[in-house]
């Protein structure tokens, strides 16, 4: 079986991510085919879609949002994703349970004793008028009578596993401020959630398998649950096996793909990338060797942003007073720091409408 080393894994992820040559495609398109993005942080999927993307608008991923074709929501992880409308309601009823797990994994004995179907019908009951509620005006409609669980962990269970729900507009729009304000999913989009499959089956679980190698593979089934957050996975994976090719990385672990996925050469020159906080192209793996040091692995998990030099994240960056500030993780080359400078300088004027494309990066490492 072909061995890939961690280049030609990180050559692979840079082009199904968008990240060796930014696109040239709408941007409902490249959301579908990220599989969403993390978008906790509502700003976030701005920036990770402007270095995907060649002329890059962000009014049209606002305009995207208010007209509902893409929707805030928790999905992968129980974390916060931006993903188009018919993927949410293709793919709810396949993480319901895990939401739920989750949610209690947090909440358990808060929770306990309460009828969780009873709770999410009264739930489903009050939000059927579309009217979008912050998750303590939910609370306060259903706490009456349940004096046990608190109104965190209450809230959280009908928010983000009970009741399909979306984030509504201006939460998420283009420099927009604005608080979570909850509306049921069937509400806000005049469609209901897909229901699971009749017969047992899990076309949901396929379709999931084959989009996650499409933006992440090849990878591993530890690759697939760490991103997806579902361990009932193996069955689906079966199920599409024929279809798939199979690798080995540098540990031995299996990889699968789609035979006809891209996977450049590992030599094809990387260009520097400015990557959002929580990037799915860090997050969406359990083994992340590809595309960042062990040392630095937690920075991803704590919110950094960071900058991809020859595929790899070598630095962090933030913004403040409309300057793009970098610190290198290690020594860059002179051409390395230029070309960061350079990238740099046009995040500085995406981000500012060019109003400014002050840039600095750190002398030294952080």
């Amino acid at each position: 079986m072909t061995v890939l080393d961690n280049r030609a894994l990180n050559r692979a992820m840079l082009a199904r991510q968008l990240l060796l040559d930014r696109a040239d495609q709408p941007v409902v398109d490249a959301v579908a085919h990220l599989c969403g993005l993390q978008a906790q942080e509502p700003q976030e999927p701005f920036v990770g879609l402007w270095s995907r993307l060649a002329d890059f608008d962000p009014a049209a991923l606002s305009d995207l949002l208010t007209r509902r074709g893409v929707v805030r929501t928790h999905l992968m992880r129980r974390t916060v994703h931006l993903v188009t409308a018919d993927d949410v309601l293709a793919w709810r009823s396949r993480h319901d349970a895990m939401l739920r797990q989750r949610v209690l994994g947090v909440y358990r004995d808060e929770l306990k004793g309460v009828d969780l179907d009873e709770l999410a019908a009264e739930a489903r009951d009050l939000m059927a008028d579309g009217e979008p509620r912050t998750a303590a005006e939910i609370v306060r409609e259903l706490a009456p009578g349940r004096p046990g669980p608190g109104p965190r962990a209450l809230g959280e269970m009908v928010v983000a596993a009970l009741v399909p729900m979306a984030q509504a507009p201006p939460r998420g729009l283009w420099r927009t401020k604005g608080g979570v304000r909850n509306v049921a999913l069937s509400s806000w989009l005049g469609r209901p959630v897909d229901p699971p499959a009749a017969d047992g089956s899990d076309p949901v679980g396929q379709v999931l398998v084959r989009r996650y190698l499409a933006a992440h593979g090849p990878a591993a089934t530890a690759d697939l649950r760490a991103w997806s957050g579902l361990a009932g996975l193996p069955g689906a994976v079966t199920a599409v096996r024929d279809e798939l090719v199979s690798f080995r990385d540098e540990r031995g672990r299996e990889l699968l793909d789609l035979p006809d996925a891209p996977r450049p050469d590992p030599d094809t020159p990387a260009p520097v990338r400015f990557l959002p906080a929580f990037d799915n192209a860090i997050l969406g793996y359990q083994d992340r060797s590809r595309i960042i040091d062990d040392a630095h692995r937690g920075l991803s998990v704590a919110g950094e942003r960071v900058v991809l030099v020859d595929g790899r994240v070598a630095a962090t960056w933030t913004v403040s007073e409309d300057v793009v500030s970098v610190d290198p993780l290690g020594d860059l080359s002179r051409a390395d720091r230029a070309a960061v400078a350079d990238q740099g300088s046009e995040l500085a004027s995406f981000l500012t409408d060019g109003d400014s494309d002050r840039v600095r990066v750190a002398t030294s490492p952080r």
